[in-house]
């Protein structure tokens, strides 16, 4: 089975595709991917953490504020956990719809956590892309899952339950 994903950015970009569905639990959907067409590597705190082949499961929470994309590398090696912090995921039959506020997070498989795209967000206020209000909601949702990490409140369990080499 597959999914389309409708993944939205401000102003106006959309990135679409169809993935395999790994699970189908109703409010969360479990898809398979790889990464491409990255103008370049993402690094965190000087460590590669995603490129282009890297592999993803990536776990939609309907209703929720944000994503996770559990990342790995070409060989299959656990990399880490990719958080997109959205306005909303929604879904409709078999297309998922989500708009990203722009602040992500990565969690290495120590547990390390760090905010990114903090000068993204910033951007985005100061050309009137996004009001005050939409500012400080993607902070909130981004400090509420940052807490909830350090108390080891999350991810949520379904994460670690699902692994790339089940179905790769």
């Amino acid at each position: 089975m597959k999914i389309h994903l409708l993944y939205r950015r401000i102003p106006n970009r959309l990135l679409e595709r169809d993935d395999e569905v790994v699970a189908d639990l109703g409010d969360v959907i479990v898809a398979k991917s790889v990464f491409k067409g990255m103008l370049a590597p993402l690094r965190v705190k000087g460590v590669e953490v995603i490129k282009n082949g890297y592999r993803m499961l990536y776990f939609a929470f309907i209703g929720e504020n944000y994503d996770i994309l559990k990342v790995y590398d070409e060989k299959g090696n656990f990399r880490g956990l990719y958080i997109d912090v959205l306005a909303y995921t929604r879904r409709e039959g078999n297309t998922l719809e989500m708009l990203d506020l722009f602040l992500d997070i990565f969690v290495f498989p120590s547990g390390e956590a760090f905010l990114l795209d903090e000068e993204e967000l910033e951007m985005a206020l100061n050309y009137g892309l996004i009001d005050r209000e939409t500012f400080d909601f993607a902070y909130r949702v981004a400090r509420d899952i940052l807490e909830k990490i350090k108390r080891k409140e999350f991810p949520p369990d379904i994460v670690w339950k699902y692994e790339w080499r089940d179905w790769g």
